[in-house]
């Protein structure tokens, strides 16, 4: 069996490898044997240390705790044979025969003493008014102890403020002063230590008993909590609180205690929230006057962090400098005060010894405490206690390294080192071994709530490696990892860093300095693993949750530490429900410990030796769609990310000579074998992966018995991909019930198949993979069910990636899908570039149409030629079916010679208006390949688009505003004119987009070389060129664009900025990123978004995240949601004569991203409610705008949110959730209040109560993510809609209410209600990259049939689209955003010629282009016939287009044709037989192609 050592200067809980004893263990042995053999047990000591004292009976044994008794797995006691636990977790250290508590050495003097200490040794520690020595277990122990005595943790139950109650029993109060104390903090490791205290005191002889009562910060969002937490205010002396920064909670807390101060003796409230410390009481003691108010200016340092990425202006403190500040005051101010007159100096010296105390920790400090608080200024014991006989705060030093076995803290790595190498010598672990540095918190080292840093400890030795841990009592931990792991030029001298506080490296749970935090970590340069302890849920609760991770912990601990660059958030310690100790997961740290160990091992291990699984994706599941990823060329960068490897000496063989034959490796069987006529790597025999999956049995509740019948030839597992030596390029397989239209509908997407455990079994196992390189976007591994954060080892993504080290090429525009990646399967992601983009321009019809209008402008004025030309317009406009957008476009029959010119230039300008949308539509061009930047001129299109957005927090006005104030006019004027076809501003705002085009290309070319290419922004031939002409040469540019008089002191701030965005385009980062990951170094994290509005996403090649989601909707999304909802609402009253009553509204997770939250400043502007920031600048609560301010009755709104949504904001759920329900309970009436107006008619007709009925965000279930209708569609599922429309009701039908924050509830019948009273279904986009008929995702989410057909009366509601993808909002109709999108993109000849440029991946393009647009078809009819008319005549009637699409990707054009086929069988397009014979025709072509049947023309 493995054993457990416990030897002089040896960690006690080190677990050699099977069969093996680490040297020194026999000694080790001996010394366990003799102790037992004298009689000696270890008790624990009045300072929560350890000694050996001798006791009888003279046997003991050591005993290990594991599998179901101990979950951790890890932990040993010494017992007697009564069966008492004499040794628990925590800080141990045995030295020559004594255990010495930590807190006792303090100084480095006492540390040099402790090395010398000999013999047994029991600690007397002066608390109160007489000195006690306690040889027994602390009482709080009893508890916690208690299941592990009798053979199991009887913990992991739901909190229960009862255990944290203490009285004192009736023959205790006899003659004694009865003290109450109430506290509420944000964790629980205070518990123990608190009880103990309190049961210390009732024990002595003392003339004071104390009753005490501990809540958690998230107890109190339970109503019957709060009344008991009333009640025991009520009648309390002291109240104490420490951490209390979640918002809602803080107020809660605030009006629990405010009203109940004056009554308090003391209210003593450590680092919180502004408004809970200013409760403060303690004598005259006010925290805001000490020292220049660490208080006063905590909150405008937090909201100087919280926006310092908008303004870009360096703050003026890190994050964690309000709570290191406090500490520094706390270090010297008692030694100030302590000779100061007065009571105000007496009480602020009394609040810093106690805050001393608390960060003391130790059940000695806290009674301490206790008792100087009660003694200074609880009346009834006044004079009972010598408060000046108290003992001094004994506490840790501020930082320091720490070991569980070592006998003290080290203030220095090198006296550690000098400890730690003797102790790896011992342990048999290697000098050369790979070091994990561990970043842990003080208050659980302090009071001695460790054990679950000593279990991630002993984990990573027993794997053999090195470990220095370290920790600061401050929140900038920073600088315990600059000072003790890294070397003296600030490089790692670690392998690996694991944060285990869960919290951001820099700010803690109240704010963050990402940008500190980030240049440390790119100095540090190692991979940085965040891991998360369980706070605000018992192990139970989080065990029993889908959602898993609490959703507050989701945003302190997990989206704050992805902004500094962090990875991995696994779980790796519960919180026993009864004891609120932590408690180490043993799976979970084994899991942690192995991953970080892989990372560090890639440090290490040769490039040449290293085994790199590439993994791509194939969905829907056809050879036709091998490769699929978001934007990007697949096999071309593949090829670029292997022809590079090799270069680094990676081992490569028989690597295929181009991109096509790395293709055709993957694509073609030579053995013909394979089912899918995929190459076939490797048979797995059913035998061989039941013995290497460990959840194999797992999956045959769903699947049946392997091999089943997917990704086997019916005897074997297949795995398909091609190894080449080193490097295994393999063939994800895919969810598994995608063409099954049954499975699909009522599935519960339970398990993965039995192919998908075996593809990953074989890259752990039998290729024993180093990494694994997801390629582009995206998979399934991430969305496999599972908790949405937080993991457990029974989730399907942990389970997978098991302990591979997982990178993941994502698309840099989708921030919330790989925030999922980096969440449930541990992906490190590298953004890539989407494709350079250009204007779509015009052609055909569009072409003719746009010239006649530039001859229009030239004779207008001429009465026949002018009438003429405008007839024309007419008649081209109607032929180009633009009349589908121009209601009032005249009929071709009407003369325009009858009519005025103003009346002529009034049609000109719609249809000018109308052509200049479609020329000016940002067009993707293509495909990108990993590593091969923009050229030059693809560069020219994306500044363009930078260039036309203001950037106020930057002092920068956009070019179009400069351009438009030279000709007296505001841009947003020329907008509103151009919307509305006056002539005159169109044209105005066309002349302005070419002057912006030539103004930036002036810049672009300065630093161009002769390949087409910017190597390195060039400002010195500007400089020369702009002594010498005397203006730069972008002023030039502008003047010969007919604009000479903008300023060039304007330009110059907006220019530099260009230059600086342009260096970002060009660089190439995508490889070198990749490179740097599998060096094991750190991969420098940068937001994702739209690069246009955000061009910090530049330079790609970065660690991908999305945002603070506290932080949403900002200021300037909530002004921009204003102006979109007042043009929405104008649209809609125009078209309906009425304000509209309810409106389904589509939430997505990226677009919130990009946009800071628009979306949601939209939902709140129609319900008449406002986003408030509290005091730290987090947007967490709401309120309602009087109906006089807002001057229009509240509309009810239907929030239908993703499942990415979900994810990353449930508190923004919450938030909406609040403001909607406020709506409905506000006593106004409902003629000027649509959702109270619903709420109320629901409320009746559901038999529920109003707020209830006010339910209005819906999502789906945990570890779900679509309605499954885009799925269904993709793959051809022969899925009617009414099937469709069900499945979206059921699947989108669990609503979130902030009653109950987290939970999910199946509320399919509410859903359904609150749907049946929509008029409009609205959705946002918020990037031409990606559009309506660019992927399945809008139309999935879309429910405009849905809503028709559960209305009673029938009636299809408006569907509507706000584009705010230019600086110009536009709100147009679903149908007209469709017409938009098709003549851009997929009518377009540039879209479809460099779409077949890039061969067999941009025929899929096209194929899936339009099988997303017949989707529209699908859920809203909003696709005209004439777009499948004329896709078909591109597509099909051209030969040449369609021999081209044939030859390149067959399956794909077989996919197209289906669609076009489909389209016409289900009245969706109109069409004659000739077009039908020749579609089947063309099928059948592809189907001989796909045989290899050679067919004449």
């Amino acid at each position: 069996d493995r054993r457990y050592i416990l030897s002089k200067g040896l960690c006690p809980l080190i677990q050699p490898p099977l069969g093996a004893m680490a040297p020194g263990a026999q000694a080790a042995e001996a010394l366990v044997a003799g102790m037992a053999m004298a009689g000696q047990k270890a008790v624990r000591t009045a300072d929560t240390g350890l000694a050996f004292a001798s006791t009888a009976p003279a046997q003991a044994r050591i005993t290990q705790l594991r599998g179901s008794q101990n979950p951790t797995g890890v932990h040993q006691a010494l017992e007697t044979e009564d069966g008492s636990a004499s040794l628990s977790s925590g800080s141990m250290a045995l030295m020559g025969g004594s255990l010495l508590g930590l807190s006792a050495v303090a100084t480095r003097k006492q540390r040099r003493a402790a090395r010398t200490a000999k013999g047994l040794a029991s600690i007397a520690r002066k608390v109160a008014t007489v000195d006690q020595v306690d040889v027994g277990r602390p009482d709080g122990e009893d508890e916690m102890m208690a299941g592990v005595a009798g053979g199991g943790f009887g913990g992991y139950t739901s909190s229960n403020v009862a255990s944290r109650r203490v009285k004192p029993t009736e023959e205790q109060q006899k003659g004694r002063q009865l003290v109450k104390i109430v506290y509420v903090v944000l964790e629980s490791q205070y518990q123990a230590s608190m009880t103990s205290a309190v049961k210390a005191i009732n024990k002595s002889r003392g003339s004071v008993c104390v009753e005490c009562v501990g809540y958690l910060l998230e107890e109190i969002r339970n109503p019957e909590q709060i009344a008991e937490l009333e009640k025991d205010m009520d009648d309390a002396n002291v109240f104490i609180c420490s951490l209390i920064f979640v918002q809602e909670l803080a107020e809660k807390l605030v009006e629990i205690v405010k009203p109940r101060r004056d009554n308090l003796d003391a209210c003593l409230c450590f680092p919180s929230m502004p408004e809970v410390m200013k409760m403060n009481k303690l004598g005259s003691f006010d925290l805001t006057q000490i020292a220049g108010g660490p208080l006063g200016n905590f909150a405008q340092q937090v909201k100087d962090l919280r926006q310092k990425d908008l303004e870009k202006n360096k703050p003026k403190q890190g994050g964690g400098n309000f709570q290191d500040s406090l500490l520094k005051l706390v270090r010297t101010l008692p030694k100030v005060l302590k000779f100061l007159p007065g009571d105000q100096a007496k009480d602020a010296r009394t609040f810093v010894l106690s805050l001393q105390h608390w960060l003391g920790g130790t059940p000695e400090n806290l009674e301490a405490m206790v008792m100087r608080i009660a003694g200074g200024y609880v009346p009834s014991v006044a004079g009972a206690i010598d408060t000046e006989a108290i003992m001094e705060p004994v506490v840790l030093p501020d930082m320091g390294i720490w070991h569980p076995c070592a006998p003290v803290i080290y203030d220095t790595r090198a006296d550690y080192l000098d400890w730690y190498n003797t102790h790896c010598s011992m342990a048999g672990i290697d000098k050369n071994a790979p070091t994990v540095g561990l970043i842990l918190q003080k208050s659980h080292i302090a009071t001695k709530d460790d054990g679950h840093y000593v279990g991630m400890v002993q984990e990573l030795e027993r794997r053999g490696a090195r470990v220095i841990c370290t920790y600061t009592g401050g929140l900038d931990f920073s600088v315990p990892l600059n000072e003790y792991l890294c070397d003296s030029y600030g490089q790692g001298a670690i392998d690996a860093v694991v944060n285990l506080t869960g919290f951001s490296l820099v700010g803690g749970p109240a704010s963050q300095d990402a940008k500190k935090a980030k240049e440390v970590l790119m100095k540090v340069n190692r991979p940085y693993l965040v891991s998360v302890p369980l706070v605000f849920q018992s192990f139970t609760e989080w065990q029993n949750s889908q959602l898993g991770l609490h959703p507050v912990q989701v945003a302190l601990q997990v989206s704050l530490p992805e902004i500094d660059g962090a990875i991995e958030p696994l779980i790796f310690s519960g919180r026993d429900g009864t004891s609120g100790r932590s408690i180490p997961m043993q799976d979970r740290i084994s899991s942690l410990a192995t991953r970080a160990l892989n990372w560090a091992k890639l440090r290490k291990k040769e490039n040449a030796e290293k085994k790199i699984a590439i993994c791509v994706f194939q969905f829907p599941p056809d050879k036709g769609n091998v490769g699929t990823a978001a934007y990007l060329d697949v096999f071309g960068s593949i090829f670029s990310v292997m022809e590079e490897l090799k270069r680094k000496g990676y081992t490569i063989e028989d690597m295929p000579e181009n991109v096509e034959g790395l293709q055709k490796s993957i694509l073609e069987d030579p053995e013909g074998m394979s089912m899918a006529d995929l190459n076939a790597e490797y048979r797995m025999s059913v035998d061989e992966y039941e013995e290497l999956c460990p959840f194999a049995q797992d999956l045959h509740e769903n699947w049946g018995p392997p091999p089943g019948n997917l990704n086997t030839d019916g005897k074997d597992m297949l795995v398909y991909g091609k190894r080449f030596g080193n490097i295994f390029l393999g063939v994800q397989p895919t969810f598994g019930y995608e063409g099954d239209p049954m499975r699909l509908l009522f599935a519960k997407s339970a398990s993965p198949h039995h192919g998908f455990a075996a593809f990953y079994t074989y890259l752990e196992f039998i290729f024993k993979a180093d990494a694994c390189l997801h390629f582009g976007t995206h998979g399934s591994l991430e969305f496999m069910p599972g908790k949405q954060v937080g993991m457990s080892g029974g989730c399907y993504p942990d389970r997978l990636i098991s302990v591979l080290p997982n990178l993941y090429y994502y698309a840099a525009n989708n921030p919330s899908e790989a925030t999922i990646a980096k969440r449930r399967s541990y992906a490190s992601t590298i953004s890539y570039l989407t494709p350079p983009a250009d204007n779509a321009g015009l052609y055909k019809g569009l072409k003719e149409l746009g010239e006649l209008v530039r001859s229009y402008q030239g004779l207008r004025e001429n009465e026949q030629r002018g009438a003429s030309i405008v007839n024309s317009i007419v008649a081209t406009a109607r032929q180009c079916n633009l009349d589908r957008d121009i209601a009032d476009l005249p009929l071709e029959d009407d003369d325009q010679k009858e009519v005025s010119m103003e009346e002529r230039d009034a049609v000109v300008g719609k249809v000018y208006r109308l052509l200049m949308e479609i020329e000016s539509r940002a067009l993707p061009m293509g495909l990108h390949r990993v590593g091969v930047p923009p050229t030059a001129e693809e560069s020219i299109a994306t500044l363009v688009n930078i260039a036309q957005l203001d950037r106020p927090e930057m002092r920068i006005k956009s070019l179009p505003r400069l351009i438009a104030e030279t000709k007296g006019k505001d841009i947003e004027e020329v907008y509103k004119g151009s919307n509305n076809g006056v002539l005159e501003d169109v044209k105005l705002l066309e002349d302005i987009k070419l002057a912006s085009r030539a103004a930036v290309r002036t810049l672009v070319m300065e630093s161009t070389n002769e390949e087409g290419r910017v190597e390195s922004v060039n400002t010195v031939m500007r400089d020369v060129f702009s002594f010498f002409s005397g203006g730069s040469p972008w002023k030039k540019a502008l003047e010969e664009e007919g604009f000479p008089d903008v300023n060039e002191d304007d330009l110059k701030p907006l220019f530099e900025y260009l230059e600086a965005c342009l260096g970002e385009v060009v660089r190439n980062n995508e490889v070198p990123s990749l490179v740097k990951a599998l060096d094991g170094e750190f991969i420098e994290p940068g937001p994702g978004g739209d690069p246009i509005r955000n061009p910090d996403v530049l330079p790609t090649g970065k660690n991908m995240h999305a945002l603070d989601p506290n932080s949403i909707p900002t200021k300037a999304a909530a002004d921009v949601a204003l102006v979109v909802v007042d043009r929405l609402l104008e649209s809609l009253t125009k078209e309906q004569g009425e304000l509209p009553e309810s409106i389904a509204f589509t939430l997505w997770g990226t677009d919130n991203i990009k946009t800071y939250g628009e979306s949601l400043a939209q939902v709140l502007a129609l319900v008449g409610a406002r986003p408030v920031p509290d005091s730290l600048g987090r947007v967490n609560k709401v309120e309602l705008i009087p109906l006089a301010e807002l001057g229009r009755p509240r509309i009810d709104v239907v929030c239908n949110c993703s499942g990415v949504f979900r994810d990353l904001f449930i508190n923004q759920m919450n938030l909406l959730d609040r403001a909607i329900k406020s709506a409905a309970e506000a006593d106004e009436p409902i003629e000027q209040n649509f959702v109270r107006k619903h709420a109320l008619e629901q409320a009746e007709e559901l038999n529920i109560s109003l707020r209830q009925a006010a339910t209005r965000v819906f999502s789906n279930a945990a570890g779900s993510y679509s309605a499954n209708v885009g799925i269904a569609i993709e793959n051809g599922a022969n899925v009617d809609e009414e099937q469709l429309q069900e499945q979206f009701l059921t699947r989108k039908g669990f609503a979130l209410s902030s009653d109950a924050p987290g939970e999910l509830v199946e509320s399919s019948g509410l859903f359904k209600s609150a749907l049946a009273k929509v008029d409009v279904t609205f959705q946002n986009l918020d990037s031409s990259e990606i559009s309506l008929t660019d992927v399945s995702h809008y139309f999935d989410n879309d429910p405009t049939k849905v809503v028709s057909n559960i209305r009673k009366d029938g009636k299809k509601p408006a569907a509507l689209i706000a584009d705010t993808t230019t600086a110009n909002a536009q709100v147009r109709s679903l149908s007209g955003q469709v017409r938009l999108d098709s003549r851009t993109k997929l009518l377009n000849p540039k879209f479809y010629e460099a779409s077949l440029k890039a061969g067999y991946e941009g025929v899929r393009e096209i194929s899936k282009r339009m099988r997303f647009t017949f989707g529209w078809s699908t859920t809203a009819d909003a696709v005209d016939n004439f777009v499948y008319e004329d896709a078909n005549t591109t597509y099909i009637a051209d030969e040449d287009i369609k021999n081209r699409m044939l030859d390149k990707n067959p399956d794909a054009l077989r996919d197209m044709v289906t669609t076009f086929l489909e389209a016409n069988a289900k009245g969706y397009w109109d069409t004659d037989e000739e077009n039908l014979e020749r579609l089947r025709d063309v099928y059948q072509q592809c189907e001989d192609k796909i045989e290899g049947v050679d067919f004449m023309e």
